[in-house]
């Protein structure tokens, strides 16, 4: 990491993408991408890209995969609908997943979508630095939900290497940082002068997205550094679900079939219809009556729509003229379903801590919301003294993640997510399930590495000694669990899965005098959003290459 000139981050959102970088000589200075294909003064592009009709090559990515203009006269053929929200499918709990055709995998998308960034971020490093080595001088942060597990970590891992990010899958010149951690780096400077934050003072960052929305509670410490307070939350309820609440909307209007049929072979001209409600509707609602307009949506502009209805929707749209009208109460009512998981979610993180808050960020572009402001000021202005957005909220992660790279150390500990152990065996008791029992008189249990809630250093280690059996051996194993709860006793106690089978790679031709006495020392590092492992021959000296098993 001594050769590490540049850092760059990459916001790879659920609805949007962008990326900023920095050279480490002039850190103050953060560019951020403002041009995109076709569409300048934009800080992100739409999260979208576009197949041919196989689904095999990329024909568009970001805002040219939507600028198509719908078709209000036929059938779409000839080429296929755009896909977007792919990176949803990386959260296991959502079960409403979104579309993706039959037998496409959500990781191509991934990957594609990445490697067309990887191409933009390397000509924009290229382009200021002209001698600058990408892949041995680019420090690359990746941004991620707080609510994302370690295999959803591990595929963007290796979509991100397959884009072209990084040469090394395990390199170090490519980590990770969540989005709402990058969004309070950013926010430290801004709170501090704003608010007169001192040493001590914990602080909440809500960033909302458009998929999701992550939030983390800080103390802030001594030389611009942060601790975690509480463990980091979020929860799928992003400004995109408001989107998903009108086409509900719709569907009671139209009639289901009739927008199930414009999914299958009028996608844009759908996409169409909802992006002029964000326009008309969506972005200028503050949640006050006086304040809204209704939207009329005329059914005559889309005639092909007309001839899918039937039944009692057509009975009921022939009585008015062919025309939908949005009312008052039916936008506000597609959005506080959404803004009361969001409500829930600060209100669950204000208990978990037992520091007052002294202050409430809201980030992301869902944010500026004047109705989500509003309600979230109404909420919790008695409890938290200074709630605020800061100036240009939806670069606050892309910014924070550059920062972050610049001074990893502002972060000293991070709260754990989930609880890590091992397999070990131990003397049997006689209370002990028979299946883990084995004829010599031990018992395999969980012996655990590192618990859910713990606050744990960023330099946090836990170090397991091995013994190669032979000359011979040329691979030591090492199986890691996961599992939400603090009291596993047993690998098969319900909730505790198999995450990694780690392997130690040990050299062909060792001399038998450097494997005598040997003792090969595994370093699991807990401290980062990634976790991370190492493996050196404590004789020698020597570092062994550390990888997954892939089953």
């Amino acid at each position: 990491m001594d050769d590490i000139r540049v850092v760059v981050s990459i916001d790879f959102g659920t609805t949007y993408s962008g990326y900023a970088f920095a050279h480490k000589s002039n850190p103050n200075e953060i560019i951020v991408q403002g041009k995109w294909e076709g569409f300048e003064g934009h800080y992100k592009t739409p999260t979208v890209i576009k197949y041919d009709e196989k689904y095999k090559d990329v024909k568009s990515w970001g805002f040219p995969a939507l600028a198509e203009k719908p078709s209000n006269k036929k059938k779409n053929s000839g080429s296929s609908k755009p896909i977007e929200l792919f990176k949803l499918h990386l959260i296991k709990e959502l079960s409403d997943k979104p579309f993706l055709p039959e037998g496409f995998d959500y990781k191509k998308a991934i990957t594609d979508y990445l490697r067309k960034l990887a191409e933009m971020v390397k000509e924009s490093c290229v382009c200021h630095w002209q001698n600058l080595d990408f892949y041995r001088q680019v420090l690359t942060i990746l941004t991620i939900p707080a609510e994302f597990d370690d295999d959803a970590i591990s595929t963007m891992r290796e979509c991100a290497f397959n884009a072209g990010l990084t040469k090394d899958r395990f390199g170090r010149n490519l980590k990770f940082t969540t989005e709402p951690e990058a969004a309070a780096i950013y926010c430290l400077n801004s709170m501090k002068g704003q608010y007169n934050l001192s040493t001590g003072a914990s602080f909440m960052i809500v960033d909302c997205g458009g998929g999701t929305v992550d939030l983390t509670t800080r103390q802030l410490l001594g030389g611009d550094k942060m601790s975690e307070v509480t463990e980091r939350t979020g929860d799928n309820c992003g400004s995109s679900f408001i989107d998903q609440e009108f086409v509900k909307f719709l569907g009671r209007k139209l009639g289901k079939s009739v927008i199930e049929t414009l999914k299958k072979d009028h996608y844009s001209l759908l996409q169409y219809i909802v992006q002029e409600f964000c326009r008309r509707v969506k972005i200028p609602f503050t949640g006050q009556q006086s304040d809204f307009q209704s939207y009329d949506i005329d059914l005559d502009d889309y005639k092909l729509i007309k001839q899918y209805i039937t039944g009692e929707e057509k009975n009921r749209l022939e009585e008015s003229d062919w025309s939908i009208e949005i009312e008052f109460e039916d936008a506000k009512a597609m959005f506080d379903p959404v803004i009361g998981r969001i409500i829930r979610l600060i209100r669950g993180q204000l208990e978990k801590s037992n520091k007052k808050c002294s202050a409430l960020m809201l980030t992301g572009g869902f944010s500026e919301s004047r109705y989500l402001q509003a309600r979230i000021k109404q909420e919790f202005s008695k409890i938290v003294p200074n709630i605020s957005v800061p100036i240009h909220p939806i670069i606050a992660i892309i910014k924070g993640g550059v920062q972050f790279g610049l001074r990893e150390d502002r972060i000293v500990n991070r709260i754990l997510k989930r609880t890590y152990g091992t397999d070990i065996a131990r003397p049997s008791k006689p209370d002990d399930p028979a299946s883990e029992k084995f004829p010599n008189g031990l018992t395999i249990i969980f012996d655990a590495l590192a618990r859910r809630g713990e606050q744990v250093p960023a330099n946090r280690k836990v170090i397991k000694a091995f013994e190669p059996c032979s000359i011979m051996q040329q691979k030591i194993g090492f199986n890691m669990y996961v599992t939400k709860n603090t009291g596993a006793k047993f690998c098969n106690d319900p909730g505790v899965s198999l995450l990694r089978n780690w392997e130690i790679e040990l050299p062909k031709n060792e001399n038998i005098e450097d494997m005598e006495d040997t003792t090969i020392l595994f370093t699991l590092s807990f401290g980062s959003v990634e976790i991370l492992a190492t493996a050196e021959n404590q004789k020698t000296g020597a570092k062994y290459h550390v990888s997954f098993k892939c089953e």
